[in-house]
């Protein structure tokens, strides 16, 4: 549990997390019940790539980008729910210091990711609403691959200073989580100093990576609804206000929780009320993803029907 430094020091060489209860009755429900939602978030997201990787018809930019995201949160939820699983039905909840920095990156960076590519679908959907005839012109293939790839690389390299912030700090005391994975404020709250500087350089940080985003994806949908208003079709309104409504549905569930739990001090931390939220962006928002974008897409539910072979489809 601890290792020893030349200072005789103890330092924690690995972490407890506590997950949701103490009670294995209650764990063991809960096992069923985050199995059953992690395999139907991996199974849906998988779903929708899928389907865009088949359908040539789907080989739009639009579709592009959701084929990412689909990927983005199988990826993020596959970073923290497996390990919870195997905590829930067994005896020892540890988790190496190496283990727990890795998982605090790698969930950082996808998370960051996923931020600033909610950013690059507004631009998508302002492209193909506000320059609709231009659309294919302003969003090439090429334009399209390096937004997706700026936005990897902003989430992992902002995420190596958050995690490296963090990490860095020294732990020579108490060593349980009072979460269900290492995030980066339960983790902080262990540490054996103040604080508080490295809350402020975090809070700068998590401005730029979460407010800069939402503040660019509300000028898009600012433009956007301007626009729409100017479509005379009715049916053309709705339809352009449908697909908006699915993404702005995704980014709210995202972004509201995420803001809460990065964006204060620690002296509000509250680790029973946090882990819950962290919960709502972690898991549920990538379940609500294939949801909200497949039911509310026609083209998907086509495309669906088609490889399920019931009969030729009218596109």
């Amino acid at each position: 549990m601890w290792i020893l430094t030349g200072q005789n020091q103890s330092w924690v060489s690995e972490f407890i997390l506590l997950g949701f209860s103490s009670d294995p009755t209650a764990n063991r429900i809960l096992f069923i019940v985050f199995l059953l939602l992690y395999l139907s978030s991996v199974l849906g997201n998988g779903l929708v790539i899928t389907l865009i990787c088949l359908d040539s018809h789907l080989h739009t930019p639009m579709y592009f980008f959701l084929c990412i995201l689909s990927l983005l949160d199988m990826a993020y939820v596959t970073t923290t729910i497996p390990q919870m699983l195997v905590h829930l039905l067994a005896a020892s909840k540890t988790i190496s210091f190496a283990g727990c920095w890795l998982q605090m990156y790698v969930f950082g960076a996808l998370g960051l990711t996923e931020c600033t590519f909610f950013v690059v679908m507004a631009y998508d959907r302002y492209v193909a609403i506000c320059y609709s005839l231009s659309y294919t012109v302003i969003l090439t293939w090429d334009l399209c691959m390096w937004l997706a790839a700026g936005t990897w690389a902003f989430g992992f390299f902002f995420s190596l200073i958050h995690t490296f912030l963090t990490m860095r700090l020294p732990y020579c005391g108490p060593n349980i989580i009072n979460h269900y994975f290492c995030e980066g404020p339960s983790v902080r709250s262990l540490a054996c100093m103040d604080t508080h500087l490295i809350e402020m350089v975090d809070l700068v940080i998590s401005v730029f990576v979460i407010v800069a985003p939402l503040s660019l994806i509300l000028v898009s949908y600012i433009h956007i609804a301007l626009a729409i208003l100017k479509i005379k079709s009715t049916q053309g309104r709705c339809k352009a206000f449908s697909t908006c409504a699915s993404h702005l549905t995704v980014v709210t569930f995202f972004y509201a929780p995420a803001s809460y739990i990065y964006m204060r001090p620690n002296s509000s931390y509250s680790s029973e009320r946090d882990k819950q939220i962290a919960f709502l962006y972690n898991v549920l928002t990538a379940l609500l993803n294939p949801v909200v974008y497949s039911l509310r897409n026609k083209d998907i539910k086509m495309a669906f029907l088609k490889m399920m072979g019931h009969g030729k489809v009218a596109w």
